[in-house]
């Protein structure tokens, strides 16, 4: 995560300079941290942002956004795809948007994330293997006090739980928005047994 204040010294660096502001939200657009884009939180917009992943649900797509005078200087035959104009892949990000932006729909993630960092953060307080707990929205890690993460991801996934090791330290989390309180309450479960084997029951 950006460090506070660091994107909008960023956005000012780069107006001072005359330079674009690109954003990478492949991963974190479409409300997984919590707002529909990432930079929301830090109150910076981007000249020009890359989409995709969330966007459509699972179904493959890529987007570019730009602004309206950013926008004005790509010509037709500037930026093409071999894979571009799939009516269903638009469809489903069509869909995917609407959904995302209906009523409740990001509060009701919010408040699922909240549990689930309230859940992991037990964790932490509980077992040494567990450092830190970090991220925004539904975009987790915990982090460890070992290199173990492949081990505790196996652990994990025998139990029925799937994650995802980013580090030899680190473990991400990363649940559809529609997680459940029943799905988040199972999950950190299995995390703990699967925690709690690695470390041989020794806690804090």
């Amino acid at each position: 995560m950006p460090a506070p204040g660091y994107l909008a010294g960023l956005r000012a660096w780069c107006d001072k300079r005359g330079l674009l502001l690109i954003f990478d939200e492949v991963q974190t657009g479409i409300g997984r941290t919590g707002t529909f884009f990432a930079f929301e939180h830090d109150g910076v917009r981007p000249d020009i942002m890359a989409l995709a992943k969330g966007l459509a649900g699972g179904v493959p797509i890529g987007a570019i956004l730009a602004r309206d005078d950013v926008a004005a200087h790509f010509v037709k035959g500037d930026h093409g795809s071999t894979f571009g104009g799939n009516p269903l892949a638009a469809a489903a990000a069509l869909a995917t948007v609407r959904e995302v932006l209906s009523p409740g729909f990001l509060e009701r993630a919010r408040k699922a994330s909240a549990r689930l960092v309230e859940r992991l953060r037990s964790l932490e307080d509980r077992y040494g293997l567990v450092t830190e707990v970090r991220g925004r929205g539904m975009l987790l890690a915990i982090g460890l006090a070992r290199d173990c993460s492949a081990e505790l991801v196996d652990e994990a996934r025998r139990r029925g739980l799937l994650v995802n090791n980013v580090r030899p330290n680190a473990i991400r989390l990363m649940p559809p928005l529609t997680v459940s309180d029943d799905e988040i309450d199972r999950a950190c479960n299995i995390l703990e047994a699967s925690i709690r084997a690695l470390e041989g029951a020794g806690s804090k």
